[in-house]
């Protein structure tokens, strides 16, 4: 459902519960239609919240470089060199 239709839930029964003056109609009393929305709505935010806080996390490490030698430069990539045309035809 979502946080959406859940707030949605929540202010609909709102509106039953405490808005509307006359509560009854037919054999619905809407003061309990409202909060039995309300309760809906709000189990169902405890649900999506808990669903996107348990959704699978990776982790990515990256790889750690060895400690630098005097004179020498470490790189996460392979060094190339370009050469330009101009260079060449030296």
């Amino acid at each position: 459902m979502g946080f959406g239709g859940s707030i949605l839930l929540i202010v609909v029964g709102a509106i039953f519960t405490f808005a509307l003056n006359d509560q009854t109609i037919g054999p619905l009393n809407l003061a309990v239609v409202g909060w039995i929305l309300m309760l809906a709505g709000l189990a169902a935010l405890i649900l999506t919240l808990w669903f996107w806080n348990s959704r699978r996390r990776t982790t990515v490490v990256a790889p750690t470089a060895p400690p630098p030698v005097a004179g020498q430069v470490y790189t996460d990539q392979p060094r190339t060199v370009r050469t330009t045309e101009y260079e060449e035809r030296r």
